[in-house]
């Protein structure tokens, strides 16, 4: 509802014209209807906007939840985990008979090492150096 509504303008010169034609003994059921009018009028442009903001909150919710990072992240993550478990048993092996206790821990923290990356990616203090890429990009791109 606009501050300067035409309809509901109309609704109240009409009621002054009856309040003028009927009398003052009518005065009071006059208002009261036009009051109900009025309050009919706020009732629906509330209606309306609680539905749109719903809605769009429904919309957020639903991008969100369609989002590339929260589908299926833990299960890549969890398969992972499993496959680079299941692949560190020959690596440990092919390092010991070929370097002995030092081809074990090589091998070791390579399985640690690519392991730790596969957790920090998508993680906000991994993503923080390409945000701030991107952010300096678009400041480019705006110039």
């Amino acid at each position: 509802m606009e501050a300067r509504d035409p309809e509901l303008r109309k609704e109240l010169d009409a009621t002054v014209q009856a309040r003028a034609e009927l009398g003052p003994e009518y005065e009071s059921v006059l208002i009261d209807s036009f009051l109900e009018k009025v309050e009919h009028r706020l009732e629906g442009t509330l209606d309306r906007q609680v539905r749109r903001h719903l809605t769009e909150q429904q919309m957020a919710v639903a991008r969100e939840a369609r989002s590339p990072q929260a589908m299926g992240r833990f299960g890549e993550r969890f398969g992972f985990g499993i496959v680079s478990l299941v692949l560190a048993i020959p690596l440990s092996a092919i390092g010991v008979a070929n370097a002995g206790i030092d081809g074990l821990v090589v091998a070791w923290l390579g399985i640690v090492g690519v392991n730790a990356v596969n957790a920090a990616h998508g993680r906000v203090w991994a993503r923080s150096g390409r945000d701030a890429r991107d952010g300096r990009r678009a400041a480019c791109d705006r110039e």
